[in-house]
């Protein structure tokens, strides 16, 4: 069986618009205890699964084969939650990107496995440990043409990163 594996499900921004978020991230006056995500690790998380055991692997991947339409994201929301996660958001949720998350929701439910309870907020985390970050003056919304599938991640241990496992379509 072997330990578990921490994975979720995601989107990758290109690296245009990978560089611009991390440009932005920049820009904004961070407290001193903040967490900021590295610009390699910024990205849209559309399903957190948690442990996972490995021999599961195989099965979750083909399962989660579903349906994928390109969509554009505009993040033009940046806030920092109650939680001290900061974090830049879309204002409007693209119906292409809810049928997604949607779709694998059911699939990963059909596997037994258990989903997050709160409605689903996209996003991509900027900090963690952000209470009293203030962000830049508003911009233009920030696009993100998504149409490059999405991705099975592991998180490594001791927060070394993350491994790809698998990329659809």
């Amino acid at each position: 069986m072997g330990p578990p594996l921490r994975l979720f499900i995601a989107i990758w921004p290109d690296e245009r618009v990978r560089r611009a978020i991390a440009s932005w991230q920049q820009d904004w006056n961070w407290p001193p205890h903040a967490a900021r995500v590295k610009p390699e690790r910024l990205h849209l998380t559309l399903h957190f699964l948690g442990d996972v055991p490995a021999d599961r692997l195989p099965r979750l991947a083909q399962a989660i084969q579903v349906p994928f339409e390109a969509f554009t994201l505009e993040l033009d929301r940046a806030e920092v939650w109650p939680n001290g996660v900061a974090v830049l958001r879309p204002e409007a949720q693209p119906d292409a990107l809810l049928r997604l998350q949607a779709a694998l929701g059911r699939s990963l439910a059909q596997l037994g496995l258990p989903l997050e309870d709160r409605p689903y907020r996209p996003h991509v985390t900027l900090a963690r440990r952000a209470r009293g970050a203030t962000p830049p003056p508003p911009e233009a919304a920030l696009r993100w043409r998504a149409d490059a599938g999405y991705v099975l991640e592991r998180s490594l241990p001791g927060g070394a990163g993350y491994q790809l496992l698998e990329r659809f379509p």
